[in-house]
């Protein structure tokens, strides 16, 4: 069929003649009748082709006339007629599109669609031809555009809003290394974004406000991690071309110019031979510390460390040494603080250290600087390994608590600097504070400790013992206390001095002490008739108790001594059952296998409960003789120790109440149902020679 047949074919043949030149006047092209010549005779040609042309109708059908083809712009006119042979060899329809050149000159883009019908020995085109200008411009625009970005150096990606990649030009396929085939129809934040939740923030800035711009870091193919700005714009659904709502993503690698800036913030704020902060980013990070300190009212510390005789080493050894020996240090020094405390170095052999202000007072950031300085004076005191020679070294730490509500950052580091130097004088290897107040309670505790460590070295530690009796005022075991007797024959009570021993961790070495002289004075015991059946007690540290040495170390004190376990008893607190309930349970658990009975002390005073009361092996409750001390004058006392006595004789256990003084004390505990005494009633805490001759003489 022809380009004039079917319907608008029928209305010509029955229509009358004035319905079918309204038909051809309103086609939007030109219908066309032509012979297959050279010239492409006219035979008929709608108005319409005035329209297209600028030329009437009349100037094709005239003999001789204008020749269409002529019109054809020769570049393309071969085209065509390739087109129109191949129509006529197969028999068939063609469609081709082409430029004309009009009337005033125009060039136009022609769109024909005809077919060759056979006529005689030759054959007539017949067809329409319409106006494809805009149609083609538009294309070559549309086409324009997308070459645009492809060649763009950015990546371009959209992306729908389920994160499917439906674009992917050609930046996108340099920069991450996938082909446009294999990314689309991939979820954007699985195929790229390593930091989900910073893709979501994205996404979700992106529907509020329409697009984000920003930082992100993209994973290639190969599994590297590249920087990249990045913006995000959402374009909205268009019902018209069938659209979706849709992201468009624009990625730029700026992987180089944060490396450039990281080498440079490198270079401005952190020292090249030990990777530390140097001046400048120390300085910037005391302002800031000092100014939150300001803010939150709360205190934190600074440190100044030099080491001992470093010219030494660089004279002796030479400067490779010395660079070797404070890359070491550094390493060491970060490992004494906490991950938001800093280490920098100022330059040459001097370090400090920046203790960030979270403490409520001066003291509590001491207390914690304290902890540091000891770690970083014990740090340096095993050899460093330099090549091929050990070196050892020592430091000194002076140390300056601030807040920034009174100091600043000139006067904190002089005050550092100060200590420090407080520190060189005093000997070296050691720490100083700038504070008056705080380094004379330092002095004051180091001599302490320094004085426990003597005592343990040459035998200042006692132990007495104080009776503990039952109903009939007879002696039935007693309880180890611990003294100190100074070299000048002063004796110390354990108040003045068990604190230090447990924050410095020495409280592990006494006990093992008290325990080991405990046994044997129990063990010397057991081997006279009129002693033998005597119990003695022993407090238990929840540090040395929570030991994973303890069953065994105690062990082994029974076979040094040869006592019977069944006459020793511990004296537990209430704050070590609670701390660790089940490691407690388990090792007294141990215990009690071997014989050994365990008494709860000071029962009452901390986190009473009846479910570790039902739940340990516990023989006695001891009440403590801050309730004794008013139990006569102040009845909510009375009414403690007798809830005391009653429960205690309900869960099947012994009741000894400690510090009983009078005899009206006496009375009331033998009034409620207590039956078992110590205090001074009876007799203080006494030497060993001096315990077994009263038990002696009572029994």
């Amino acid at each position: 069929m022809s380009a004039l047949d079917g319907p608008h074919s029928q209305a010509m043949e029955n229509a009358p003649a004035l319905s079918l030149e309204l038909l051809l006047r309103n086609l939007p092209g030109a219908a066309y009748r032509c012979l297959n010549d050279c010239d492409w005779t006219m035979e008929f040609v709608s108005d319409g082709i005035e329209r297209l042309t600028g030329y009437p109708a009349a100037a094709f059908m005239a003999r001789p006339g204008l020749s269409y083809a002529n019109i054809i712009v020769p570049e393309d006119r071969h085209g065509v007629e390739r087109g129109i042979a191949a129509a006529i060899q197969d028999g068939g329809e063609f469609q081709l599109t082409y430029r004309i050149r009009c009337a005033n000159g125009d060039l136009k883009w022609v769109c024909e669609q005809g077919s060759a019908v056979p006529h005689g020995v030759s054959h007539v085109l017949e067809g329409l031809l319409f106006d494809f200008t805009r149609v083609r411009n538009a294309d070559m625009l549309v086409r324009e555009q997308a070459s645009y970005l492809q060649r763009a150096r950015d990546a371009i990606v959209a992306m729908d809003m389920n994160s499917r990649i439906s674009y992917w030009n050609s930046g996108a396929e340099r920069l991450y290394g996938w082909s446009a085939t294999e990314a689309r129809g991939k979820k954007f934040s699985e195929l790229l974004c390593e930091n989900l939740p910073a893709y979501h923030a994205a996404y979700e800035t992106t529907l509020a406000t329409g697009e984000w711009s920003g930082e992100l870091s993209h994973m290639r193919r190969d599994g590297a991690c590249i920087e990249t700005d990045t913006r995000w714009t959402l374009l909205g659904a268009d019902a018209t071309l069938g659209a979706q709502q849709k992201i468009l993503v624009i990625s730029t690698d700026i992987s180089e110019r944060k490396h450039n800036e990281a080498k440079i913030y490198r270079l401005a704020f952190f020292d090249a031979l030990t990777d530390l902060p140097n001046r400048a980013s120390l300085l910037d990070h005391l302002r800031r510390a000092l100014l939150g300190s300001a803010r939150t009212r709360k205190c934190g510390a600074l440190m100044f460390c030099d080491l001992d005789k470093f010219k030494y080493l660089n004279d002796s050894q030479g400067h490779a040494a010395g660079d070797m020996l404070l890359q070491a240090v550094a390493r060491r020094l970060e490992h004494c603080v906490r991950e938001a405390d800093m280490v920098a170095r100022l330059g040459g052999d001097e370090f400090v250290i920046l203790i960030q202000p979270v403490e409520d007072t001066r003291e509590g950031a001491a207390a914690q600087a304290e902890t540091v300085a000891a770690k970083v004076v014990a740090a340096m005191a095993a050899p460093f390994q330099l090549a091929e020679m050990m070196y050892s070294v020592s430091v000194s730490v002076g140390v300056a608590t601030m807040c920034g509500t009174v100091d600043t950052v000139e006067s904190t580091l002089r005050q550092a600097d100060a200590a420090m130097y407080q520190a060189k004088a005093c000997g070296r290897n050691t720490y100083r504070f700038h504070d008056p107040a705080i380094q004379a309670a330092w002095s004051a505790r180091a001599e302490l400790e320094n004085g426990m460590r003597r005592a343990l070295r040459d035998s200042e530690f006692v132990l007495h013992y104080q009776p503990q009796l039952d109903r009939s005022s007879r002696v039935i075991g007693a309880e180890a206390l611990l003294r100190w007797r100074l070299p000048d024959g002063r004796l110390l009570y354990p108040a003045e001095f068990i604190h230090a021993a447990e924050e410095s961790g020495m409280i592990i070495e006494i006990g093992r002490w008290v325990l080991r002289t405990a046994c044997t004075e129990l063990a010397r015991w057991q081997r006279f008739p009129d002693t033998a059946g005597l119990t003695l007690s022993v407090n238990v540290s929840a540090g040395q108790f929570t030991e994973p040495d303890f069953v065994p170390m105690l062990a082994e004190i029974f076979e040094q001594t040869g006592v019977q376990p069944s006459s020793l008893k511990l004296e537990l607190t209430e704050s070590l059952v609670v701390s660790d309930f089940t490691q407690t349970a388990l090792t007294m658990g141990m215990l009690k296998q071997r014989g050994i009975s365990f008494s709860l002390d000071d029962f009452g005073t901390g986190y009473s409960s009846l479910a570790y009361l039902r739940k340990l092996p516990l023989d006695q409750l001891k009440i403590d003789q801050s309730f004794m001390r008013d139990v006569l004058t102040d009845q909510n006392d009375a009414s403690i120790v007798r809830s005391i006595i009653a429960l205690g004789d309900s869960l099947g256990l012994q009741v000894i109440a400690e510090g009983v003084e009078t005899p009206g004390q006496r009375q009331f505990l033998s009034d409620a149902g207590c039956f078992m005494y110590q205090g001074f009633l009876y007799q203080h805490a006494i030497s060993a020679e001096h315990f077994t001759a009263y038990a002696r003489n009572v029994h």
